[in-house]
């Protein structure tokens, strides 16, 4: 088994990607509550490195993340009023919400459970093919679990969400991608070759202050009526024009280069 200081990994690649590796291979990438406060630790880091404008989470071996680790689970079977369940401890992946850098599922190996709500939340999920994909909950005797309810009729929709959550059937990445539950399927040898290419062009050319509002637009409009979510794109409109990203987005694309926009600040 990995070495519990090392069930999460940084590293950050050029130009500005911070890569997170779920680091327990022998259990498939299973996650505890060790792993979700490492995980969610790494994250921050993240978040406050400047040189980090885009995070991709993954599995190291052949797993992405199977669910809790079984183990963790049957001890919260035999003691139940004996305290939270494995993914506790750190953050919660509503923080995804609200984390103003974009945030990609390279998902290379099966994810169920936990692991599952884990790539729902983030903002964009590329998956090898051949992979599978299960919430597992109903056939745990749970509920929906970790804000599954929440994200899940988001993504896909409220039948199939329904379908997914109360039957707990694995599907494979080529339905995943059918429902617009992944972005896309490739080959498991090209996945992070995948990823990091696009990665790569969105750290290269896109503004890491316009990803921040962005995403406060996409997931805050979700909650409110149209009307309000004009309103604010058009006060948020007439800021934006007043910024630096502005007039280098322009300027860059008259000038035929690559814009070299700052790092978000906020």
């Amino acid at each position: 088994m990995s070495n519990q200081s090392e069930l999460v990994l940084l590293s950050v690649q050029e130009p500005g990607i911070g890569v997170i590796t779920l680091n327990n291979p022998d259990r498939m990438n299973a996650w505890s509550a060790a792993m979700s406060k490492q995980f969610f630790a790494r994250l921050e880091e993240c978040r406050l490195n400047p040189e980090v404008r885009v995070v991709v989470i993954t599995g190291a071996g052949r797993g992405f993340c199977p669910g809790a680790d079984m183990d963790a689970l049957n001890q919260i079977r035999a003691n139940p009023a004996g305290g939270a369940g494995p993914a506790t401890g750190g953050g919660r992946f509503s923080d995804f919400v609200s984390y103003p850098k974009p945030i990609i599922a390279a998902l290379n190996g099966a994810a169920a459970g936990v692991g599952f709500v884990l790539a729902a939340f983030c903002d964009l999920r590329f998956a090898a093919s051949g992979i599978k994909l299960t919430t597992s909950f109903s056939r745990r005797g749970l509920i929906c679990e970790y804000g599954s309810s929440w994200v899940l009729p988001k993504l896909i929709g409220m039948p199939r969400a329904l379908d997914l959550l109360l039957s707990g059937r694995v599907i494979t990445a080529d339905e995943a991608m059918q429902m617009g539950l992944v972005n896309g399927v490739v080959p498991g040898a090209e996945l992070m070759g995948h990823v990091l290419a696009y990665a790569t062009d969105l750290a290269q050319n896109c503004s890491p202050t316009s990803w921040a509002q962005m995403k406060k637009q996409v997931y805050g409009d979700w909650e409110i009526d149209v009307d309000t979510a004009t309103t604010n794109s058009i006060q948020m409109m007439n800021a934006s024009v007043m910024g630096a990203d502005f007039q280098e987005g322009v300027q860059s694309f008259l000038e035929k280069r690559s814009p070299q926009f700052a790092p978000f600040s906020g």
